[in-house]
């Protein structure tokens, strides 16, 4: 069994180089000899460079040979997010045995430990169990051990006592060889010359660099004639950084099991029903029985997975006046709780296993879930349908975006993604990501979210100051689509930043189509993470140029008159302005 393991990363579609080959070699070795060497095995590099797919191959080539055996892939914030939900429902034990029964672990982002002791002290417990027991444990950073801040001795100890192993950026040769493997499984073919003048790019990371391949599959997908190497070097050394764009990361297909929790109610329901006309009619014909009656209600509810603390208190020494009344009054919550329950697992199935569900002591917090669960579900805000891709005039300037949003909308999450538009005010770069997010909606899809970044950053305060940020993330990870305008006004908000890098990794796993906006290349932005500068140049890095005014107010003549005066009132104010400045000198 496996949990987490992208279908996409495999060794075979890796390709091996002398800045790899330890780190691959390590990998294949734990892979066929689980616990047996290298244990635990750390690898690090920076963004980009394969440490995920190497992670995700280990499991795969486990699982080919030792079929049924426990894989989990995860990161280091699923494992901190796991473990305090695991506490605060008093499962922590469970949280525990979940780990110790697999035989292959495999944890990334490993350098979020830094600073956090409570979770250091967990994995230090997990790795000395799993050792006991010979179980493979692999993590991957991107730093080494040592550079990760406040990070407990002993773990430094136990990732010595096992390898760690670095992968650096790439030489010459295996860039080529990257590059045409891509091309090659993009059905795409180039001039001879074209893939060598992109591997000389000073790019490290492979995951821009296949960047720089995406933005020429899609220049060559617009021009008539095939790319050159001198038109590519031509591209490369105008603008180095717009040669940078993103490859697509991962089209991972993931099934969502649903609970049926409504059906088991049901019957539940039923069961209940015959065992209250039963102990009615008991309690009726002879009073004397209730003691009876209470320690069969304690069995039957007990064995449904309710806690019957309040049952249990009837068989003690002073029991209350009425105890039928008390066991009527417990069927209602347990009732209730059901309810609840039903309504839970159709809004957010991954609440519904909350042991708060199972208490009906603690019916006023199962009251408080459903109303989470409904805040999950709530629609974020969608596109404007006023702005579709029909309505923008398609001009030199913009040739290469377009291209990119219908492709995008036509093909979500297969070849760009994420699309990030690049363009000063005026240019039709928010246009273009409603458009997209219109025909996406157009097209079936019923959760295509589409916002600000001020906004998004604006909500993560919100679900900050309610304590709610899990259901903050999980809102936003229920989306068909994310479209996210401006995205330079995150830049040095790092917690925002980390909600998004979280968010980014969520949504391409499941190949889920994102497209955002900027008035500047993400490696130009300063203050941006270099870990999301990396994802959204991973993608296709469109620039668009804002078109003469003519050509804006034309843009509109299609629009009704209502959108035409909005349009007007928005080129024009410009013309406005300078009129008032010169008139107030």
């Amino acid at each position: 069994m496996s949990v987490g393991l992208n279908p996409r990363f495999r060794f075979d579609s890796l390709v091996v180089g002398a800045t790899n080959r330890l780190a691959v070699t390590a990998a294949r070795a734990v892979a066929e000899q689980p616990g047996v060497i290298y244990n635990p095995l750390l690898i690090y590099a920076p963004p980009g460079l394969g440490k995920t797919h190497l992670l995700t191959a280990i499991g795969h080539l486990a699982l080919a040979k030792r079929p049924g055996s426990v894989v989990e892939y995860l990161t280091m914030d699923d494992f901190n997010e796991d473990y305090h939900a695991a506490v605060a429902a008093g499962r922590g034990d469970a949280w525990r045995q979940r780990f110790l029964a697999t035989e292959v672990l495999l944890l990334d982002d490993v350098q979020f430990l830094a600073g956090r002791r409570e979770m250091q002290a967990e994995l230090l417990r997990l790795i000395d169990a799993l050792q006991r027991e010979n179980r493979q444990i692999v993590l991957a950073s991107d730093r080494p051990p040592a550079e990760i801040e406040q990070l407990d001795e002993r773990l430094m100890r136990r990732f010595g006592g096992g390898l760690i192993a670095d992968i650096v950026s790439p030489d010459f040769e295996t860039r080529v060889a990257i590059l045409r493997r891509t091309a090659e499984e993009r059905q795409t073919a180039f001039l001879a010359g074209v893939l060598e003048a992109v591997a000389r790019t000073p790019i490290e990371s492979v995951r821009e660099l296949l960047g720089v391949l995406n933005r020429l599959v899609a220049e060559q997908a617009v021009t008539e004639r095939p790319l050159t190497p001198e038109r590519v070097r031509a591209l490369l050394g105008i603008d180095a950084a717009a040669a940078a764009t993103a490859a697509v990361e991962v089209v991972a297909e993931v099934t969502e099991t649903v609970v049926a929790a409504a059906e088991e109610s049901s019957t539940a329901r039923d069961e209940f029903g015959t065992f209250l006309a039963e102990l009615q009619a008991t309690l009726e014909a002879q009073v004397e029985n209730w003691r009876l009656g209470a320690e069969r209600a304690v069995a039957d509810f007990g064995a449904r997975g309710f806690a019957t603390r309040r049952l249990e208190q009837l068989l003690g020494d002073t029991p209350p006046a009425e105890p039928d009344v008390v066991i009527r009054q417990y069927e209602a919550d347990v009732e209730r709780l059901e309810a609840i329950a039903e309504e839970i697992a159709a809004l957010a199935p991954e609440l519904v296993e909350s042991q708060t569900l199972r208490d009906p002591d603690a019916l006023a917090a199962a009251e408080l879930l459903l109303d989470d669960a409904k805040y999950r579900t709530l629609p974020l805000p969608g596109p404007v349908d006023a702005f579709s891709l029909e309505t923008l005039t398609e001009t030199p300037g913009n040739r290469m975006a377009v291209h990119g949003a219908r492709t995008a909308a036509s093909e979500p999450g297969v070849r760009y993604n994420p699309l990030v538009l690049v363009g000063p005010p005026g240019s039709g770069k928010t246009h273009l990501m409603h458009g997209i997010g219109v025909a996406l909606q157009a097209a079936g899809m019923s959760r295509v979210a589409c916002l600000g970044a001020g906004e998004f950053s604006d909500m993560l305060i919100a679900a900050i100051e309610r304590n709610a940020v899990p259901s903050f993330r999980a809102r936003f990870r229920r989306v068909n689509a994310l479209c996210l305008d401006d995205v330079q006004l995150i830049a040095g908000r790092e917690r925002t930043q980390e909600e998004l890098f979280l968010l980014f990794n969520a949504l391409s796993e499941r190949g889920t189509q994102m497209v955002f906006t900027s008035s500047r290349r993400p490696a130009e932005l300063v203050g941006l993470a270099p870990r999301l500068v990396s994802r959204l140049e991973g993608g296709l890095v469109a620039t668009l140029e804002a078109p003469p005014r003519r050509e804006r107010r034309m843009s509109g003549a299609v629009q009704g008159p209502a959108f035409r005066n909005a349009e007007r009132v928005i080129w024009e104010w410009p013309d406005v302005l300078d009129r008032v400045i010169e008139e107030w000198r």
